[in-house]
C-alpha cells in the first residue's frame, strides 16, 4: 500500500474517440508534476469499461473490465507502478448504482436481458417493472411509437438507423413489426413519460443495478477486489449510494470486501442540518458540505435585503412545490411504480395515493431519511402533510402502513425522494435563484445567505472529532462553477447597490430576452467577464453553451423536452449584443473594480480547503485560476505544460498557495490526520474581518474576509494573538511571535498558514 492518503489530485480520464484523450499513460505522465506539487494520491475519474467515446466515464457497460480505451489493465498496472515509485497511491471513482444502455450491444448484461427477458441469467440484475407491460421491458427510446413502422429485421437484430436491439431466438420471422410484438421488449416513445425499469434520476440512457442481490455485487466488485488485492490501488469514491436499494448494508459489504485500510468515501450530498449517518463504515463524504461552509463564510449577510430587492421579481418557486411537480411530472413514471408498490403492499388502491406521495416527498429535505439518525425525518414529513394537507390523511395512512412493512414501498420512496431533490434543486431551483448564484451548489441551499464564523469554526471542530479523514473540496467535475467564478460571484454580496445598478444600466443598454433569465445570467457574466474586457472566441461560445443548458434547466422560457428555438435564437442574440455593445463596459469596469476582492477570496478559499479537517481534493487544473462553469465546461482539458512551467517559475500566487499547503500535510501527517481544531479569534476594530484556527499544536491558519469593507477601513488596531512560540509563514518567511498585527500577517498575501518553528 501507498503512504497515507494526505491529499488528491481528482483527474478526468477520455479515451481517444473523445478527441482530446487523457488515458492511464497520459497520466503517468504527470506524477512527477503532481508529486512536486506536494499530492499524495491521484484521484482517478471511473476506469471501467464506459460507453464508447463518453467522456466522463459514469455510463459504464461493463463492470467486470478496466477500459480499453484507457489503456486497460496493463495502463491501470503502469499507472499504478509509476505512483508507487514515488511513494504515491491511487483512488479511482466506482459507479455502483447504474450502468450506461444507450447502445445496448455495448453492454451484455442488458443485451441478453432483452434479447432472454427473464430466463436470462442477468434478469435480476436489473430493477425491471415487469408489471408495467404484460412482462414485456418498457424501453422509451422512440421519437414516437409511430417509428416502430420503420423498423427493419437485420439478421438476428432489430435495427432502426444506426441503432439496433436483440431479437430473442426463434422469432425473426415476418415483419419487422411482427418481430418486434414478439420481443420481450417493447419500443415506444420517450415522451410517454413511462420507463420498465429503475432509471438514474430521470436518465433512461442509465439503468439502476441491484447491488442488494449478493451476486450482482460480486459481479460487479471483482475487478474492484482484484485493485487491493494486487495492491494497485488505495480508496474508492463511490457515485451517489442514496441511488441504491439499501446503500448502509452496500457499504457495509463493500468494506468486507476491500479491508479496513482502504479509504472510501462517498458522495452523499448533505442537507444543510444534516449529518452523515455516524454508522457508515467509510471515511465520510466527498465535501459538498465543505463547499458550502468554505464558500459560505466569505458571502456578506448585509447583502441578503439588497441583492434579495433586485432578485424579487423573478424569485422561484418553493422548494416543495417544484419538488411536487418533478414527481408528477418528469418522475411520473417512478411515482406511478411507487404507488402500484404500496397498494399491493396494503391491498389498498386509493385514487389519491399519487397526490400523497408526491405531497410527502415533496417535504422530506434530504435526499434520503431511511438512515439510523434520520429516522425521525419521515413520521414528520408524514404529519407535516397530514397537517397541510388533511384531505389526504387516509392515502397517508395507507403509505404509513405500507412502510410498516418489509416490502419494496420502504426503499422506493427513498429513491424518489433522492430523484426529486436532485430534478427539482439541483436541476431547477439552482437555475432560477438569482438571488446570489454562487450559493446555488450541489449541497448547498440558497436560502440561507452565507456562514457565520461561529458556524464554520463549529461545523469544523466536529469533522475534526468525528470525520478527519472525508474528503474536503472546493470544485468536482459535478459543481455548478468554477471555484474562482463562485469567488468573483460572492464578491457582490459585498456591493449590492453598485451591483443592481449596473444591472440596471445593462438592461437598458442591452436588454435580456426575459427578466428572470437575465437576473441570473448578469451574475454568471460577470463570474467569468475578464478584468480587461476581452472575450475570446472560445470564451464567446462556451458563454453561448452555457446560457442554453441554465435556461432549459431553468424550464421557464424553454426546456430539454421541448426547446424553444425563438427564445434560445435571441438569448444567443443578446449575449453577442452584450458582448459587442455599451453594456460590455459596464461588465468590464466592475470586473476589474472586483478583481482583488475576488483574488483575495479565492486565495483565502483555497487554503481553507487545504487545511480545515478533511483530506483535501484539488480538481483537475485548479492550482491556478480558472473560469468553468457546470460539464461538461469543467471537464475542459488541462493545460498541465503551463502549470508545470508556473511550478519552475514560482510566482503564482495560487499555485504558491497549494504548494505550501500540500508540503505542511507532509511535514505535519499527524496534525491533519488527528489534530484537533481550535478557533483563533483575532482582536481590533477589524477582528471580524480575520478568520483564523490551529490544527494541533503547530500549524496556525489565517485569511482574510470581507474585504471590500475592510479596504475603507483597514486593519487598524487588530491583532492575531498567536501561541507561545515563534510562528514562521510558510508561503512568505515572515516571522511572528506573540500578538501579531493582521497588517504585517497579510502584508505578502490574503493567505497565511503559520507553522511554529521553535521545536
Amino acid at each position: 500500500m501507498a503512504s497515507r492518503v494526505l491529499s488528491t489530485y481528482r483527474l478526468q480520464l477520455r479515451g481517444a474517440e473523445c478527441g482530446d484523450r487523457f488515458d492511464f499513460d497520459d497520466a503517468a505522465a504527470l506524477v512527477d508534476y503532481l508529486d512536486e506539487l506536494g499530492v499524495t494520491h491521484l484521484y482517478l475519474s471511473p476506469i471501467l469499461t464506459a460507453v464508447a467515446g463518453s467522456s466522463h466515464g459514469y455510463d459504464v457497460t461493463d463492470p467486470t473490465r478496466v477500459s480499453p480505451a484507457l489503456g486497460g489493465p496493463e495502463g491501470l498496472a503502469r499507472l499504478s507502478a509509476a505512483v508507487r515509485a514515488r511513494g504515491m497511491g491511487l483512488i479511482v471513482d466506482i459507479v455502483p448504482n447504474h450502468v450506461g444502455v444507450s447502445h445496448p450491444e455495448q453492454n451484455r448484461w442488458w443485451w441478453d436481458v432483452l434479447r432472454a427477458g427473464r430466463a436470462s441469467r442477468y434478469a435480476s440484475f436489473f430493477d425491471i417493472d415487469w408489471d408495467l407491460d404484460d412482462g414485456r421491458i418498457v424501453l422509451p427510446v422512440l421519437g414516437s411509437d409511430a417509428d416502430v413502422a420503420d423498423l427493419r429485421v437485420d439478421g438476428d437484430v432489430l435495427r432502426l438507423g444506426p441503432r439496433r436491439w436483440p431479437i430473442a431466438d426463434g422469432t425473426g420471422a415476418g415483419t419487422a413489426a411482427a418481430v418486434h410484438d414478439r420481443q420481450h421488449y417493447r419500443l415506444v416513445g420517450w415522451r410517454r413519460g413511462i420507463c420498465g425499469y429503475r432509471r438514474f434520476f430521470s436518465i433512461t440512457e442509465l439503468a439502476a443495478l441491484r447491488q442488494e442481490d449478493p451476486a450482482v455485487f460480486d459481479a460487479c466488485h471483482a475487478e474492484v477486489a482484484r485493485w487491493f488485492a494486487e495492491g494497485l490501488v488505495d480508496g474508492v469514491r463511490i457515485d451517489h449510494p442514496d441511488g441504491l436499494t439499501d446503500p448502509a448494508g452496500y457499504l457495509r459489504r463493500l468494506r468486507a470486501l476491500l479491508g479496513p485500510r482502504a479509504w472510501i468515501v462517498i458522495e452523499k450530498i448533505l442537507a444543510a442540518d444534516e449529518a452523515l449517518e455516524p454508522t457508515l463504515p467509510v471515511a465520510g463524504t466527498t465535501g459538498y458540505d465543505v463547499l458550502r461552509l468554505i464558500g459560505g463564510v466569505f458571502v456578506d449577510p448585509a447583502g441578503a435585503p439588497g441583492l434579495g430587492a433586485l432578485a424579487a421579481p423573478a424569485a422561484p418557486e418553493p422548494v416543495t412545490a417544484l419538488k411536487a411537480a418533478a414527481v408528477t411530472g418528469t418522475l411520473a413514471g417512478e411515482l406511478d411504480r411507487l404507488r402500484r408498490t404500496v397498494a399491493a403492499e396494503t391491498g389498498v388502491d386509493d385514487p389519491r395515493l399519487p397526490e400523497a406521495l408526491a405531497a410527502l416527498v415533496a417535504r422530506i429535505g434530504v435526499y434520503r431519511c431511511d438512515y439510523p439518525g434520520l429516522a425521525a425525518l419521515l413520521p414528520s414529513a408524514l404529519g407535516r402533510t397530514a397537517a397541510d394537507a388533511p384531505e389526504l390523511a387516509a392515502p397517508l395512512s395507507v403509505i404509513a402502513a405500507a412502510l410498516a412493512g418489509d416490502g419494496d414501498s420502504g426503499a422506493r420512496l427513498q429513491q424518489l425522494c433522492g430523484a426529486a431533490t436532485a430534478k427539482a434543486v439541483e436541476d431547477c431551483l439552482f437555475y432560477r435563484d438569482a438571488r446570489l448564484v454562487s450559493l446555488n451548489e450541489v449541497g448547498g441551499d440558497p436560502q440561507r445567505f452565507g456562514v457565520s464564523a461561529a458556524e464554520f469554526h463549529h461545523a469544523n471542530t466536529l469533522r475534526a472529532r468525528h470525520w478527519p479523514q472525508a474528503m474536503t473540496t472546493l470544485g468536482t467535475h459535478d459543481t455548478k462553477r468554477g471555484e474562482d467564478v463562485r469567488a468573483r460571484i460572492t464578491v457582490l454580496a459585498q456591493l449590492p447597490q453598485r451591483w443592481a445598478e449596473v444591472v440596471r444600466r445593462c438592461e437598458q443598454l442591452a436588454p435580456s430576452p426575459a427578466p428572470d433569465t437575465g437576473l441570473f445570467l448578469w451574475q454568471n457574466l460577470i463570474g467569468v467577464w475578464p478584468s480587461d474586457g476581452r472575450l475570446g472566441a472560445t470564451l464567446r461560445r462556451r458563454l453561448h453553451d452555457y446560457a442554453r443548458k441554465a435556461a432549459r434547466e431553468a424550464g421557464r422560457h424553454t426546456g430539454w423536452v421541448d426547446p424553444d428555438e425563438r427564445f434560445e435564437t435571441a438569448l444567443a442574440g443578446w449575449l453577442d449584443r452584450v458582448a459587442d455593445g455599451p453594456a460590455a463596459a459596464e461588465l468590464t469596469a466592475l470586473a476589474a473594480a472586483i478583481a482583488p476582492h475576488a483574488a483575495s477570496d479565492g486565495l483565502a478559499q483555497k487554503l481553507l480547503a487545504l487545511t480545515v479537517p478533511g483530506v483535501p481534493d484539488v480538481y483537475q487544473g485548479t492550482e491556478l485560476w480558472e473560469d468553468s462553469l457546470v460539464d461538461p465546461d469543467n471537464r475542459r482539458p488541462v493545460d498541465f505544460a503551463a502549470r508545470r512551467r508556473a511550478l519552475r517559475a514560482g510566482e503564482h500566487p495560487k499555485l504558491a498557495v497549494v504548494r505550501v499547503a500540500l508540503a505542511l500535510r507532509r511535514r505535519h501527517p499527524r496534525t491533519f490526520e488527528r489534530g484537533d481544531y481550535r478557533p483563533v479569534l483575532a482582536d481590533g476594530a477589524a477582528a471580524a474581518h480575520l478568520l483564523a484556527f490551529r490544527r494541533g499544536t503547530d500549524v496556525l491558519i489565517a485569511v482574510p474576509r470581507l474585504t471590500v469593507r475592510l479596504a475603507e477601513t483597514g486593519w487598524a488596531d487588530t491583532t492575531l494573538p498567536l501561541p507561545a512560540g515563534t510562528w514562521t509563514d510558510a508561503i512568505s518567511g515572515t516571522r511572528h511571535r506573540g500578538a501579531a498585527a493582521a497588517e504585517a500577517l497579510f502584508a505578502t498575501l490574503p493567505a497565511v498558514a503559520l507553522e511554529r518553528t521553535d521545536g
